[in-house]
This record gives structure tokens, C-alpha cells and sequence, in this order.
């Protein structure tokens, strides 16, 4: 029976899908919004070395603008995503993503001193950074720039010479920021080919360094040292010392027996210890202490809240337009016209960017602050259970949007500086069925009943009761793992602790 052949000619189809596509630019722009305010303003400052159409100026300081009733907004909606990447020569891809089209509808910190966004709490935000030449120089609290090591070699040189100098330069270099020799004594004589001996003879000398304490190998020498110093190393401290162990424990009994002390001379021996210092290297070097600078500004205002960005930490960048006249006048070969093309549309697409960062800066936090409200009036007790995909769908975004948004950014408010994540936090069931809690508020107010206790020591088990009475329907071992997170010993632990004090 004959085979049946079928012939498939070639054929030219046409369709049609959509992609997002991920262009640099775009990147850029999403990258932008995880930043804080300093590394935005590094990351310009960088852009501004590669652009020659790029000019920033000092940002404008009026002083604290929150000090000014922020006027009524009266604007129209801001252009959409799409339209401000159209306008820039980028792709036509929204920025908020993950990666799904979204579009950014927000009031700018960058617009008139009047531009806010009109809400239930009369949310308004505006440009402006909050003090500058009256603040205090913050940094000038920051430790000295000279370092441990650099402080004890220092000493070396006027103490020892030659070969031991040479020694004593190698022990040095194995003392840690705590002040502690980390590395075996016979390790490092081997090491150097020198007796045992003259090495421990050289370590001896770095134990009367300041600061005193310095060089010991564990916390017993350490508290030896500085007791040798102090003139207190007597038979009954150095077994004190020597049963560290007993005195965390606050075995007072067994102290007293081993130490040959009665009740006073113990309790005077503990509270000689506790003036000494078990950590004497951090005092020197480390890195200098840097202030947490706020991006966001939230104000109590008869209408609602204020909420600004803090432009004194972000420099205002401008598109030289007169510069790009001038070099395109000047005329040149197609490749430098391109690349003058190119860099036009970068400058264009970055102002852009910076632009919509802010409106959605505002916008999140505005949304923060409004679910939030009676943390801020009230307190951390009144803080609500809240998650990212809330703010999300109330501001009609992603949820990965309002991540980047919310990472490294700092507000600050009558109640002090706090990270955005920090207002993210679980829910606690309440115990009478109402509404849920926060999990930080339940933490405070486990605090707060430990900071009362007073003489009687609650138990775990105390505390969970304690806060079901409070309408807080929570376990013991959440119990547990709230108060060690907030660094609260267990209830035996501050009873010794408890004892010890006594012991003053």
C-alpha cells in the first residue's frame, strides 16, 4: 500500500507579545530607590564626574522647614512613569517592578514648597532640609583616630630597644581591639626563634602599658592586671578573680568560703571588680562613630502630619543645557555627536529618576504614617501589626517596590529616629478576640513589666500571664524569645544579678 508524503512549506508568521524589558536605565532607576539619601548623593556625584552635562548645587537650607504650616496642596496628578520615560528617550517600562509594570503616582519633596499629596490626614509633603548650621557637629563626639596598636608601639619605643622591640612590635601586632594577646606565646617564640622566656619576659613589659590590662590573655589576667595596679591584688582578690564563674552565678555563699571574706569584705571585693575595665582596647582606634542621618521628616501639623525629605543630604541636580548647546555648535565627527546624544539623554533620565525616587519616598511614607498614626500620637504600645503588601495595595504598587523604598531610610519624628523596616512587624492575637497587636509592642511591654518588678523576680511563666491580662494572647516561649531578643536575662539570671547588686 503506497505511502502517503505530505510537503510542509515554509511559512512567515507575525505576532504579537509584550516583554519588559530591563534596560540600564531602567536598572539605574530601581537601584535608586534602596539607596539612602548618602549613597544617593555618592552615586550622583559619580554620574557627575562621567557627564559633563551635569551640574549639582548645595541644596537650598532655610532652616527646618517643618517649622512652616505647609500650605493646602493645589497641583495636578504627576505624570506616570511611562509618560516621564517617554519624555527622557528611555524605555517605555514603569519602575516599579518585580518585575511587573507599575506606575508611579506620588508628590515630590522637589516640587514648590506647597506640593503635597491630599489624604484622610492631610498628608503634605514638601522639599526642604531641616536644619543645618545650628545642629551640633555630631561627628566631633566620634573617637580618636589613633589605634590600639598604633598607642602601644608608641610605648614600646620608649620602653624597649633592639631585638625585644622588635618582639614586642610582633605581640603588639597580635593584641585585638579588646586588648587581648590572641596568639600562644610558644607559637610565637618558635616563630622568631627566641627562648620562650625573653618573650614572655617582653609581654611582661607590654602589661604595664596603658591601657592597664593590656596584653592579657584571658579576663582573669586582665582583671589581675588592672588589680595589681590599683593595689588590691591580696590572696582574697586573686581568688575572687580566679572563680569568675562563681561571681556570674552570684554564688555568695561559696565566694565567702573560698575567699575567707565575711558578707562586707565580699560585697567590697565585687564592687572593686566592677570598676575595672574587661574590654581596656576598645577606648582606642576603631572606626570613628557616625551619626545616622535621617531621610524623612514627619511633623505634627493642625491639618495632619508633614512629612519632607531631607534635601540638605541630597544636592539638586541640574542639565547644563547652555553647555550642550555650545559643544553641539561646535560641531564634529557623527561619533561625538552620538555619544553628546547620549549623554544628554542620561543627564535628562537622571533628574528624572531622582524626581520619581522622592515622590515615592513620600508616598510610602506618607502611607506609613497614616496606618501608624497612633504610634506616633500615643506611643510604641499603639503600634499596629503591618506588613509590606498593605502599603502596597493601598498605594497601588509592588510589593517589592515597597521594599527597596523602605530599606536604609530613616524617619524622624517628635519620638525619636527610626528605620521605615522598623514599623513593618508581625501580629500578636489578642487575647479577648479584638484587634491583633503589634510584636513591638508586646516587646514593650514585656520591658516595661521587667523594669517594675521590683524585688519580686517574674518568671516567664508571670509574664505570660501578666500580659493576657494586658489582652496580649501569647505563649511562653514567644515570651521567651521576645525578652532575649530585647538582651533581658531569664528570671534566674536577674536574680543573681539582683544578688550581686545587693552584694554593693
Amino acid at each position: 500500500m503506497p505511502c502517503a508524503s505530505f510537503l510542509v512549506a515554509p511559512r512567515l508568521d507575525l505576532r504579537q507579545s509584550q516583554s519588559l524589558v530591563m534596560t540600564p536605565q531602567l536598572q539605574q532607576a530601581i537601584r535608586l530607590l534602596a539607596l539612602s539619601n548618602l549613597e544617593v548623593e555618592g552615586f550622583i556625584a559619580e554620574e557627575i564626574e562621567k557627564n559633563p552635562l551635569l551640574d549639582a548645587s548645595a541644596p537650598e537650607d532655610d532652616g527646618p522647614t517643618l517649622e512652616r504650616e505647609p500650605e493646602a496642596p493645589q497641583r495636578d496628578e504627576p505624570a506616570s512613569a511611562d509618560e516621564l520615560l517617554l519624555a527622557g528617550g528611555g524605555a517605555a517600562e514603569s519602575l516599579d517592578v518585580d518585575f511587573a509594570a507599575e506606575s508611579f503616582h506620588h508628590d515630590s519633596a522637589a516640587d514648590s514648597a506647597g506640593a503635597g499629596m491630599d489624604g484622610a490626614l492631610g498628608l503634605n509633603g514638601a522639599s526642604g532640609g531641616a536644619g543645618g548650621e545650628d545642629l551640633p557637629d555630631l561627628d566631633g563626639f566620634a573617637s580618636a583616630d589613633i589605634s590600639l596598636a598604633d598607642h602601644l608601639l608608641a610605648q614600646a619605643g620608649t620602653a624597649v630597644s633592639g631585638a625585644d622591640l622588635f618582639i614586642a612590635a610582633h605581640l603588639i601586632d597580635q593584641i585585638d581591639e579588646c586588648g587581648y594577646l590572641t596568639a600562644s606565646l610558644l607559637e610565637i617564640a618558635n616563630r622568631l626563634g627566641v627562648p620562650l622566656a625573653r618573650v614572655e619576659g617582653v609581654l611582661g613589659i607590654i602589661h604595664t602599658f596603658e591601657p592597664t590590662g593590656v596584653g592579657a590573655r584571658d579576663l582573669a589576667e586582665c582583671l589581675a592586671l588592672q588589680a595589681k595596679e590599683a593595689d588590691r591584688y591580696d590572696p582574697c582578690m586573686a581568688r575572687l578573680i580566679d572563680h569568675l564563674d562563681l561571681v556570674a552565678r552570684g554564688d555568695m555563699a561559696r565566694l565567702k568560703r573560698l575567699c575567707h571574706v565575711d558578707d562586707e569584705d565580699l560585697a567590697d571585693m565585687i564592687r572593686e571588680l566592677r570598676g575595672y575595665d574587661p574590654k581596656p582596647g576598645c577606648r582606642y582606634g576603631g572606626e570613628p562613630s557616625q551619626a545616622v542621618v535621617p531621610d524623612l521628616y514627619v511633623a505634627r501639623r493642625k491639618q495632619g502630619w508633614a512629612i519632607e525629605i531631607n534635601a540638605a543630604t541630597l544636592p539638586r541636580v541640574l542639565v547644563n543645557r547652555s553647555y550642550y548647546v555650545e559643544l553641539s555648535a561646535a560641531g564634529g565627527d557623527r561619533a561625538s555627536k552620538a555619544w553628546l546624544s547620549d549623554m544628554l539623554t542620561s543627564a535628562n533620565w537622571l533628574v528624572k529618576a531622582l524626581d520619581q525616587r522622592q515622590r515615592t519616598i513620600i508616598k510610602v511614607a506618607s502611607e506609613i504614617v497614616k496606618q501608624q498614626e497612633a504610634f506616633f500620637l500615643k506611643g510604641v504600645a499603639h503600634l499596629k501589626p503591618m506588613t509590606l503588601r498593605q502599603i502596597a495595595d493601598a498605594i497601588e504598587m509592588h510589593e517589592s517596590t515597597v521594599s527597596r523604598v523602605t530599606s536604609n531610610k530613616y524617619l524622624s519624628c517628635a519620638r525619636g529616629l527610626y528605620e521605615l523596616k522598623y514599623f513593618f512587624t508581625s501580629a500578636i492575637q489578642s487575647a479577648d478576640g479584638g484587634e491583633a497587636v503589634s510584636a513591638q509592642a508586646v516587646k514593650s511591654a514585656i520591658k516595661a513589666l521587667i523594669a517594675g518588678e521590683g524585688d519580686k523576680i517574674l518568671s516567664d511563666d508571670t509574664l505570660v500571664e501578666l500580659l493576657n491580662a494586658k489582652g496580649f494572647d501569647i505563649a511562653r516561649r514567644t515570651v521567651a524569645k521576645y525578652r532575649e531578643a530585647l538582651g533581658i536575662g531569664s528570671s534566674v539570671q536577674r536574680r543573681r544579678a539582683r544578688a550581686l547588686a545587693g552584694a554593693d
